[in-house]
């Protein structure tokens, strides 16, 4: 009989902050950019360059901890770690290793087995080393310094996760609490949110962990979700072979669909981390802990729950909604101008998405005013535009965020409400059209459709399509 075995996990995920500036000089973060142009001599680690820390990356990494459930330590420091590596222009990084900034935290996410809580070991804060470029036409590597000094954050989770679809939904909070907090934008194809999934496996119910294996290179929640399910077999295969898992750092190809060991963990430098001799310890007075705690934005689980009882909208809405602070953002403000959350909701969950699809855009990037949308709300209720109207002028404050008042005015777009010029329209169709007529009366209900869509387009789409539908039946 095969044995049966358990998968183990933990990650470590790197979260580059959203600062403007990097961790220990002024050089700007921004993504992009020339190689090597947002640089200086801190940065790219000149001798006697001096870092000076930015106040704004210890807000960032407290706020996530606190959002974390951390245990915020109000006396940290920071460490050198000492490697050479051609990216590493100070052959040192600057680190967290004797006393991070957060400890023992959680987060609770939703399993098939009912909710889970995933244990936070640390949260420090570091600096980012640049990126080396393989050339392959020039048999030779470049080195871009313009990431090096772009502040990070660790969160090591512990081994708490026993298969793929736990570390997804892992992910995914940590991505939408950073997210919320502004800390980040996460984006795992640009690499401002990076894991490393550490994984073993042992026999069902034993106690020991088994020998793990450190896996990199993930830059998409599939290619994460791929990758533990290559390991998780690669090491099984081997102990019913006989053959033991060697502990490892190992890169993943995700066309190839397997990893491949990049260095053994047996014989890996020590990195000598010592006290970081240029910097002083980082004092949180309680005062300034009590203000970031004040400041936490609502999280998403508290709005869903305040969205249960405030607005009358379904789960599912509320649902999508909040899985973007921008969407939730302007669904509030809507709501707030024209009082209708559900009619504000439809508007978001149905042609928001359906644009934001069409023009491949994240929702983050939406720049309409809430405003503008609640104002077409209140122009199609009281029935001064149509349904199809309503759609074409939505799409203009999409891209452009028009006045729909203004626009729908300078369009003509209002709805025709003069009963002669209807009636002269249905009239007219009615007699264009002998066929549609005599199938209608002969009980095609289809046949009114028809004739409702022919009216409409003669008016131009300002018809209203229920008075349309009503003169028609009642002439016919």
């Amino acid at each position: 009989m095969s044995r049966q075995y358990e998968t183990v996990i933990g990650l470590e995920v790197h979260v580059e902050l959203a600062t403007k500036t990097k961790i220990f000089c002024s050089c700007s973060t921004k993504f992009g950019g020339a190689p090597n142009t947002h640089t200086c001599p801190v940065c790219t680690g000149m001798p006697g360059a001096l870092p000076v820390l930015n106040r704004q990356v210890v807000e960032y990494a407290a706020a996530v901890g606190i959002a974390t459930n951390c245990t915020i330590n109000q006396h940290c420091r920071f460490d050198r770690k000492n490697y050479f590596y051609p990216d590493n222009p100070q052959n040192y990084q600057i680190s967290q290793l004797y006393e991070p900034i957060c400890r023992n935290g959680y987060v609770e996410i939703d399993t098939a087995a009912g909710p889970k809580k995933i244990g936070i070991h640390e949260i420090h804060m570091e600096e980012d080393a640049g990126k080396l470029i393989h050339d392959e036409w020039e048999d030779c590597s470049l080195v871009d310094f313009n990431r090096s000094g772009v502040p990070l954050i660790e969160i090591v989770s512990e081994p708490d996760m026993r298969n793929a679809e736990e570390v997804i939904a892992y992910l995914e909070k940590l991505r939408l609490i950073i997210r919320y907090l502004g800390a980040s934008d996460c984006r795992l194809q640009e690499g401002s949110m990076r894991a490393d999934v550490n994984l073993s496996v042992r026999e069902a119910g034993a106690e020991q962990l088994g020998v793990r294996t450190e896996m990199k290179n993930l830059n998409s929640f599939k290619a994460i979700a791929r990758a533990i399910e290559g390991e998780r077999e690669r090491q099984i295969e081997r102990l019913e072979a006989g053959r033991p898992v060697i502990q490892e750092t190992r890169r993943w190809d995700d066309n190839k669909e397997a990893s491949h060991a990049m260095r053994s963990k047996e014989d890996a430098q020590d990195y000598r981390y010592f006290p970081e001799p240029d910097l002083v310890p980082i004092i949180i007075s309680d005062e300034w802990l009590q203000e970031l705690r004040e400041r936490q934005p609502e999280l998403r689980t508290q709005k869903l729950l305040r969205y249960r009882k405030e607005f009358d909208i379904p789960d599912y809405d509320a649902q999508i909604i909040t899985s973007e602070k921008k969407m939730a953002d302007l669904f509030e403000a809507a709501t707030a101008v024209c009082g209708k959350p559900k009619k504000v909701s439809n508007w978001l969950m149905g042609e928001t998405m359906r644009l934001l699809k069409e023009h491949e855009m994240e929702a983050e990037e939406l720049s309409f005013s809430p405003e503008h949308l609640a104002e077409l709300i209140e122009l199609t209720d009281s029935g001064t535009i149509n349904g199809q109207v309503a759609k074409e002028v939505f799409e203009k404050i999409f891209l452009e965020d028009v006045a729909p008042g203004a626009y729908v005015e300078e369009n003509g777009l209002k709805t025709v409400n003069d009963e002669e010029t209807l009636r002269k329209t249905v009239e007219q169709v009615i007699a264009d059209n002998p066929q549609s007529v005599s199938d209608y009366r002969g009980g095609k209900e289809k046949a009114l459709g028809f004739l409702v869509g022919q009216t409409m387009k003669q008016m131009k789409g300002k018809a209203d399509p229920g008075a349309v539908n009503r003169m028609l039946k009642e002439i016919l």
